[in-house]
C-alpha cells in the first residue's frame, strides 16, 4: 500500500495501468446525477455545470430520463484529477430501475453511495447499501445537501447507519454558522476548510470554539479503526498521538477490507466537497489489480471484458458497455462470449454521457462502448480469442411485480413489435416478454408503473412502434359442482356415406388440481374400440370452453354407452357427438367460475406494516401471517392469499405506502370459486367480448 503524508497525497507506489471505474449510487433524487456534473467541473471535464431540471446534464442523457428527471440506465464520463484518471458510472436510484446497477457493480473498483439527512429516504439507502454488501463492493458515503441540513451530522448518522451492516466512519464534521453548513473539518488532516461556490474550499484556521468538537469526533473515527489494528488501539490507550501516516493508510486499508464506510459530506449542487472527495478516492479507492482478485480473474491471460449494459442504436446496430478487466482490446479483434458466443468488435467508442468517440482500442480498466457483439448479453464477460470467458459475476433477474397486456395500435406494426421487444429485453434484463396464446395477449412485464411506462416510450420513440396497453386479463376457469348425464347423438345423410355417432355420458367434479379425466366404461362394443379416442378428443375439444365460457378443469367424464353404424359411423362423427354430449351434460351440472389465487410474500418497512396490511385486505386478500424479514433489521414481510384479479396496481400503491421501497414476490397457489355478483360480472364480460368477437 502506498505510503500517505500528512495532506492525504500518495508519497510511493502505483496504481497500474488505466483509470479506477467508479459507480455513483444511491437513492432516487439522492443528488447522484449532479454530483457527477460538479466532479466533471472541477476536473475541468465541462465548461459549465448543468442541471437535472434544465435538462443538460451529462448524465440522464436519454430523452426519457430527461422527461421524467430521473435515471433510467448507467451513464459514463471520465476525467484526470491529479494526473490520475477515473471514470464514473452514474446508476439509476428508483427501486424500478435498480436492476441497471446490479450490472454494473461487479467490474467497478468502489461506489459513492450519494445520500442525505433524510430518515424517509434510510429505507431506500438501505436497498442500495445492500445490494454493494452483496456485491462485496468497496464504499464511501457521500452526504448531500449538507447546505440544507435541519439536523446534526451525528443524528444522521445515526439514522444512516440503521441501512448499513457495515459501520459508517464519519470523516468530515460541518461547520455551522447561524444553523447553515458554511464549510467543514476533515478530521484525518485536522484542518478546516470553507466552502466556496463551484469551487475548492479555502483552508481556514481551526476555530478554538470548534477545537472540542474536532477532538472528539477525530477520537471516535480513531476508535472505530483502532478495532482493526492493535498498534493503532495501544497509541489511544495510551494516549498518544497516531502518526498521521498511519492513518491514511488505515483508512485505506479498511475500506479496502469492506470493514468501514467512509462518510463525507458536502453539496452537489454548489460544488462543496467534490474536491476532498476525489482525493479520497485518489488514495484510498483500490484499482483493478484489487477488482479482479475480489471477483477471481487471474492477472494473467488473454484481454478479458465485462458487458455491463447493451443498447440498440438504430442503424448503428447493437453497443456494448464493458470494462477491460485484462489486458487491450482492439477493434477487429475476435472474441468470445462466457456464453460460447463468438463475435468480431466493429467499432469502439469511448463515452461522456451520450456523447461517442471512436477510438482503435479499449485499454486495460477502461470502459467503452464496443459495437456489434451481437448475440453477448448485459451481464457476460468476453474474452480475445475463440476460448470461452469464465463468468465474473452471474446477476439473476429481479421478479417482475407489474405486469401490462400490450397490443399494437396499427396492425401492420405486429411484425415490428416483435422485433423491437426483442431488442429492447436484450437491453433492460429486468424485462420480461410472455404470449399467452389462450387469451391472445402479449404480456411486458417490469419491476413497476414508471418502468413500463419507460418501456413504452421507447418502443414509440426508438422503434416507431405505438402501443395500447391494459390490465392483463385473468385466467379463469369453470368446473361442475354435481354429476349430469346426457346423450350426444350425431346424424346426417347427404347422399353416399352419412355420418353417425351415438354416445351417452356422465359427468362428475373432481377435486382441485385433478384436470380432465376420460374414463371408458363400454361394454358389449356398442361403442368399437376404434373410436373410443375420438370421443375423448370430442370431449377435450369442448372442455376447452365451457357453459360459462371459460376453460374447464377438475372434471370426470365417463363413456357408459352408445352405438354405431356399420357403413355411416367415423371418427368424425363420434369426436361430434362427444361434444354434443358434453354440451347437453354441463349445464346441467351446476357449472361454477373458479378464480386463481396467488401466494404472495410481501416485504415493506417495519413502520409501513398496517398500511400494507389493508391495502392486501382491501384486494380481498387472505393474510396467512407476519414475520420479520430474515437478515433486514427494521423490515417485515407479509405472507397472504391474493386473488389474481386484485394484483393489478399493488405494487404501485405499495410503494405508494412505503416510500418507494415495498415489494413482493408471487406465485400461483390454487384455484378457488368464485361465486355472486363478481362471478355474475365476469361470466357477463366474458360473454360480451364473445358476442363482439363474432
Amino acid at each position: 500500500m502506498a505510503a500517505q503524508n500528512g495532506r492525504g497525497d500518495a508519497a510511493s507506489g502505483t496504481r497500474g495501468a488505466g483509470p479506477r471505474c467508479i459507480a455513483i449510487v444511491g437513492p432516487f433524487q439522492s443528488g447522484k446525477t449532479t454530483l457527477l456534473e460538479s466532479i466533471l467541473m472541477r476536473c475541468g471535464a465541462l465548461s459549465r455545470t448543468g442541471s437535472v431540471k434544465t435538462g443538460n446534464t451529462v448524465g440522464d442523457a436519454s430523452s426519457e430520463a430527461r422527461a421524467h428527471q430521473m435515471s433510467i440506465e448507467p451513464n459514463v464520463a471520465s476525467v484526470e484529477f491529479l494526473g490520475d484518471r477515473f471514470q464514473f458510472i452514474d446508476c439509476p436510484g428508483s427501486v424500478e430501475f435498480l436492476h441497471e446497477m446490479r450490472h454494473v457493480l461487479p467490474a467497478v473498483d468502489a461506489a459513492v453511495v450519494v445520500c442525505e439527512a433524510d430518515d424517509r429516504k434510510a429505507p431506500a439507502l438501505e436497498l442500495v447499501l445492500r445490494e454493494l454488501e452483496e456485491a462485496d463492493i468497496p464504499r464511501f458515503l457521500f452526504l448531500n445537501k449538507i447546505d440544507t441540513a435541519s439536523r446534526r451530522v451525528r443524528e444522521t448518522l445515526a439514522i444512516l447507519q440503521r441501512a448499513s451492516r457495515t459501520p459508517l466512519l464519519l470523516r468530515q464534521i460541518p461547520i455551522w454558522q447561524k444553523g447553515i453548513a458554511i464549510g467543514f473539518i476533515d478530521l484525518a488532516l485536522e484542518r478546516a476548510f470553507i466552502y466556496r461556490e463551484h469551487a475548492p474550499s479555502e483552508i481556514v484556521p481551526l476555530a478554538v470554539d470548534e477545537s472540542g468538537r474536532e477532538k472528539d469526533a477525530r477520537f471516535s473515527m480513531l476508535e472505530k479503526l483502532a478495532d482493526y489494528d492493535d498498534e493503532l488501539m495501544e497509541e489511544l490507550l495510551g494516549d498518544m498521538e497516531p502518526p498521521r501516516d498511519r492513518i491514511f493508510d488505515d483508512l485505506a486499508r479498511e475500506l479496502q477490507h469492506r470493514h468501514v464506510v467512509p462518510v463525507l459530506i458536502g453539496a452537489a449542487e454548489r460544488g462543496n466537497g467534490v474536491t476532498r472527495l476525489l482525493k479520497a478516492l485518489r488514495h484510498e479507492a483500490p484499482g483493478l489489480a484489487e477488482t479482479r482478485g475480489r471477483v477471481g480473474i487471474v492477472d494473467d491471460g488473454p484481454p478479458l471484458a465485462q458487458v455491463m449494459k447493451s443498447w440498440h442504436a438504430g442503424q448503428g446496430g447493437k453497443l456494448s458497455l464493458a470494462r477491460v478487466m485484462r489486458g487491450r482490446l482492439a477493434e477487429g479483434d475476435v472474441v468470445t462470449s462466457s456464453g460460447g458466443v463468438e463475435a468480431r468488435i466493429a467499432g469502439i467508442v469511448a463515452l461522456k454521457g451520450s456523447e461517442q468517440n471512436r477510438k482503435p482500442a479499449a485499454e486495460e480498466g477502461e470502459v467503452a462502448g464496443f459495437a456489434k457483439l451481437d448475440g453477448i448479453g448485459t451481464g457476460e464477460a468476453f474474452m480475445l480469442g475463440k476460448q470461452r470467458a469464465a463468468v465474473v459475476s452471474a446477476v439473476a433477474p429481479p421478479e417482475p411485480v407489474h405486469t401490462l397486456a400490450i397490443s399494437v395500435k396499427d396492425r401492420k406494426d405486429d411484425v415490428r413489435l416483435a422485433a423491437a421487444l426483442q431488442k429492447i429485453a436484450e437491453e433492460d434484463t429486468a424485462l420480461l416478454v410472455t404470449q399467452v396464446p389462450e387469451l391472445s395477449e402479449t404480456r411486458l412485464s417490469g419491476q413497476g408503473e414508471m418502468h413500463l411506462r419507460v418501456t413504452l416510450e421507447k418502443l414509440a420513440s426508438r422503434y416507431g412502434v405505438n402501443v395500447a396497453s391494459k390490465a392483463p386479463q385473468v385466467g379463469y376457469r369453470e368446473t361442475i359442482r354435481s354429476q349430469a348425464n346426457a346423450r350426444g347423438r350425431h346424424r346426417k345423410q347427404s347422399g353416399g356415406h352419412g355420418q353417425y355417432g351415438d354416445v351417452v355420458i356422465e359427468v362428475a367434479g373432481l377435486p382441485r388440481g385433478e384436470g380432465i379425466r376420460f374414463v371408458d366404461k363400454i361394454t358389449g362394443g356398442v361403442v368399437p374400440r376404434q373410436y373410443i379416442g375420438s370421443v375423448e378428443a370430442g370431449m377435450r375439444d369442448y372442455c376447452e370452453k365451457g357453459p360459462l365460457g371459460f376453460p374447464v378443469v377438475d372434471v370426470a367424464v365417463t363413456l357408459t354407452d352408445g352405438s354405431y353404424h356399420t357403413v355411416d359411423s367415423s371418427d368424425m362423427a363420434f369426436r361430434q357427438a362427444a361434444r354434443l354430449a358434453m354440451n347437453e351434460a354441463m349445464p346441467q351440472a351446476k357449472p361454477v367460475l373458479l378464480e386463481p389465487i396467488l401466494s404472495i410474500e410481501v416485504v415493506i418497512p417495519s413502520e409501513a406494516m398496517s398500511r400494507a396490511s389493508a391495502l392486501i385486505s382491501a384486494r380481498r386478500g387472505q393474510i396467512l401471517g407476519y414475520d420479520t424479514r430474515p437478515g433486514w433489521r427494521g423490515w417485515d414481510q407479509i405472507n397472504a392469499l391474493v386473488p389474481e384479479a386484485e394484483m393489478p396496481g399493488l405494487i404501485v400503491e405499495l410503494r405508494s405506502a412505503t416510500s418507494g421501497v415495498g415489494s413482493f414476490s408471487a406465485r400461483f397457489d390454487h384455484l378457488a370459486e368464485l361465486a355472486g355478483k363478481p362471478a355474475e360480472a365476469v361470466v357477463s364480460a366474458q360473454a360480451l367480448a364473445a358476442a363482439q368477437a363474432r
